[in-house]
């Protein structure tokens, strides 16, 4: 790498979809690992693969720090990591048919029931990688808990898109593979791994378009109700629209302004965002709701519904509230 230092990559700060060859500075086909840990495998990949580029994602920190050392004290030029959810990536990043190889190492097998809507390994998120993949592409999985392994074979096997490369569901060793740390303490502790390859047929796919920002919400009204009393008034609440979930969390007042904290889950992404309640100067009784742009929040759907029933919520405080503007999607 001829630069000291890596770009920050981040999911929410990256551009939906992502220009990949500005990203890595040249025009190669894409590798995604999902969730590298400590970076054995991305060394792997690199090693195996120079003439391709090499996408990490990670959600630990620790993880993304190192791997971010390692790429530079490598001098690795089509290496890049990001600190990203797999859902995130696949549905904000990625275009269809724009990646040649995804690998998924070790996934957390969230073992408790309640926790398993948290797996990787959701028809939502394999549809999601299937749309992802170009024809011809590979899909590789590795763990070592048999339960995982029977549940993923069981929503392979029923992809359309997908073919199976080996000759049976899974197989126990594979040569052609560095065995990282992880795969090591799992061996000793007497696990068996657990190994899937499958590539991307010609069967047509219901490619899902990227999801990419709304128009930043904000609602303009006029009302009696002070904003003193509107922060009086303020209580924790949630809301939930099919698979998006609201909390409004706190609310804090200055002058001029109460800044509320939400936090927004959607099934691609979650984020926790300031919205802000404004008045509008020598205009008695005017206000603004709208986005803060404190950690670069990005307006999709689930934000766009925060606003609204924050502005709601605050509407019906009084039926003398006039409603201005009104720049928030359903």
């Amino acid at each position: 790498m001829t630069n000291k230092t890596l770009p920050k990559l981040d999911s929410h700060n990256m551009n939906w979809p992502t220009d990949w060859n500005n990203v890595f500075e040249r025009s190669a086909p894409i590798i995604l690992e999902i969730g590298f840990g400590l970076g054995h495998f991305l060394e792997y990949l690199q090693s195996k693969h120079p003439d391709k580029n090499i996408f990490g994602i990670e959600i630990s920190n620790f993880c993304l720090v190192k791997a971010e050392k390692l790429v530079v004290r490598r001098g690795w030029d089509n290496v890049r990591v990001a600190f990203a959810r797999a859902e995130t990536t696949l549905n904000h990043l990625f275009e269809p048919e724009s990646i040649s190889e995804i690998y998924i190492n070790f996934p957390d097998p969230w073992f408790k029931e309640r926790h398993s809507g948290r797996r990787l390994m959701q028809r939502d998120t394999l549809e999601a990688m299937v749309s992802r993949l170009k024809p011809g592409g590979k899909l590789y999985l590795a763990t070592d808990i048999i339960a995982y392994a029977e549940m993923s074979h069981e929503i392979l096997s029923k992809t359309a898109g997908l073919n199976n490369l080996l000759e049976s569901a899974w197989v126990t060793e594979w040569e052609d593979r560095i065995v990282t740390k992880y795969e090591k303490k799992a061996r000793n502790a007497g696990r068996d791994c657990y190994y899937f390859a499958y590539t991307r047929n010609e069967n047509p796919v219901n490619h899902l378009p990227v999801i990419k920002e709304l128009d930043m919400p904000h609602i303009v009204i006029e009302t009696p109700i002070t904003m003193e009393t509107i922060f009086d008034r303020f209580e924790q609440a949630e809301y939930r629209d099919d698979d998006i979930r609201v909390k409004l969390l706190n609310a804090y007042i200055r002058e001029h302004t109460i800044l509320f904290e939400a936090f927004v889950h959607e099934p691609t992404i979650d984020q926790l965002v300031a919205i802000l309640y404004v008045h509008k100067r020598d205009q008695a009784g005017l206000y603004t709701l709208k986005l803060s742009p404190i950690g670069n929040p990005r307006p999709t759907k689930g934000v766009h519904f925060a606003v609204k029933m924050l502005g709601e919520w605050i509407i019906r405080l009084s039926d003398e509230t006039q409603v201005i503007q009104y720049n928030v999607k359903s």
